[in-house]
C-alpha cells in the first residue's frame, strides 16, 4: 500500500514579522485624542498678610446649578438659554458711569463697571458634566459677545478671531506684534472674572 503523507503544515516562520509590521502600522496611523480642558488663568499669589479686597455684593453675579440641572441666577430660577443675555446685561451695566463704551441700563443695584464685575459660579457635586460645560460656555460667551462688539467697533474684526491669530504659533511675528496690544486692550475693557465657588452637596 502507498504510504500516507503527513498533514500539511503552515509555515509560521514569517508570522512574527507580519505581526510586528501590523503593530508598527497601527501605532503610526492611530490618533489619540486628548481633552483640552477649560482655559482658565489662575489668580496671582497674594501674601497671606494682605487683606483681601472688599467687593460690593452688587458687583457679584451669582449663578448656582443644583443636582437636577436647574439654574438659580441672582436668587431667581432661569433657563440656560437666557443666561448669556442676563450675564451680558450685568457685565456692561455701568452703574458708576465710568464706562463710556458700556450700553447697559446703569442700574444702581447692579455692577458698577466691567472691571469690578465678577461672575460667581457654584454647582452641586451631582451636577451633570454636560450641564456644567453648557453653563460655562454661556458665561464665557457673554464675555466674547461684548469683546467682539468692541473689537468690531475699534478694529473691524471679532476679538475671538484676533485672539486665535495671536495665539497661533504659525502667525508671522509682525502680525502677532500688531495683534498683541489690540487683544490686550479689548481684554482690559471686559476682563474675564469668572469665579468658581466650592461645590456643595445640597
Amino acid at each position: 500500500m502507498p504510504r500516507r503523507k503527513g498533514a500539511p503544515e503552515v509555515n509560521a516562520g514569517s508570522m512574527a514579522d507580519i505581526a510586528f509590521l501590523l503593530l508598527i502600522f497601527f501605532l503610526v496611523t492611530t490618533t489619540i485624542e486628548t481633552d483640552a480642558g477649560l482655559d482658565r488663568m489662575l489668580p496671582p499669589f497674594e501674601p497671606p498678610n494682605e487683606e483681601p479686597p472688599i467687593i460690593k455684593q452688587k458687583n457679584i453675579f451669582t449663578v448656582s446649578i443644583n443636582r437636577n440641572g436647574q439654574l438659580l441666577v441672582e436668587d431667581q430660577l432661569m433657563e440656560i438659554e437666557d443666561l448669556r443675555e442676563a450675564a451680558t446685561k450685568f457685565l456692561e451695566n455701568g452703574a458708576d458711569g465710568s464706562c463710556d463704551y458700556c450700553k447697559g441700563r446703569k442700574d444702581p443695584a447692579s455692577s458698577d463697571n466691567p472691571v469690578k464685575a465678577i461672575i460667581s459660579l457654584k454647582n452641586d457635586r451631582e451636577t451633570k458634566y454636560s450641564t456644567y460645560i453648557t453653563v460655562q460656555n454661556e458665561l464665557v460667551g457673554a464675555y466674547n459677545d461684548l469683546r467682539n462688539r468692541e473689537a468690531q467697533r475699534l478694529y473691524g474684526r471679532d476679538f475671538t478671531e484676533m485672539e486665535a491669530d495671536y495665539l497661533n504659533p504659525e502667525t508671522p511675528s509682525n502680525v502677532r506684534d500688531d495683534l498683541k496690544d489690540k487683544v490686550k486692550r479689548i481684554q482690559e475693557m471686559f476682563p474675564q472674572k469668572l469665579s468658581e465657588a466650592e461645590t456643595s452637596t445640597n
